[in-house]
């Protein structure tokens, strides 16, 4: 998908990831383009599916979410429709800020946004207990949050 991403979308999206309220009449000043080529590029990198979405960061303790948990998942079967099923829970699930299907030890990662210790014993009760096809999980505590984001290293001309 990337190959026809020329150096004008680049200098856009990484200028978008940093800050996305930028107007489109600053976008286009900052890569020297104008406001109606930008509006075009941003348009198709959108229907192209390169531009998921634009989103805001939320510190998640300002909203009552202080506690960040990692956890291993692992299935009791690789059968399609018991992971699909499996899948759709983990995403269904709001705490459930990211979740990777992974090769090695588990076949899922979970990060999820808890208000507390309590929050998460309930969430384990609906995520993996009350599941059929979840065999064991591994929790990993966050003790600091200390690189957050889903930034990628587009890298602007000097």
């Amino acid at each position: 998908m990337a190959s026809h991403l020329d150096s004008f979308d680049l200098q856009l999206l990484a200028h978008l990831q940093r800050d996305a309220r930028l107007p489109q009449a600053e976008l286009g000043a900052r890569v020297n383009l104008s406001t109606a080529a930008v509006n075009r590029r941003l348009k198709r990198l959108g229907e192209e599916g390169v531009i998921k979405r634009y989103t805001v960061e939320i510190e998640p303790a300002a909203v009552g979410y202080p506690l960040t948990v990692i956890v291993g998942v692992e299935a009791e079967s690789e059968r399609v429709d018991l992971l699909d099923a499996t899948k759709r829970v983990f995403m269904d699930c709001p705490e459930v800020q990211q979740c990777y299907y992974v090769t090695g030890e588990w076949d899922f990662i979970l990060i999820l946004a808890v208000s507390d210790m309590a929050h998460y014993n309930a969430l384990t009760r609906h995520l993996f207990f009350s599941s059929n096809n979840v065999k064991r999980f591994k929790t990993f505590v966050a003790m600091e949050r200390e690189k957050t984001g889903m930034a990628l290293p587009i890298g602007l001309p000097d």
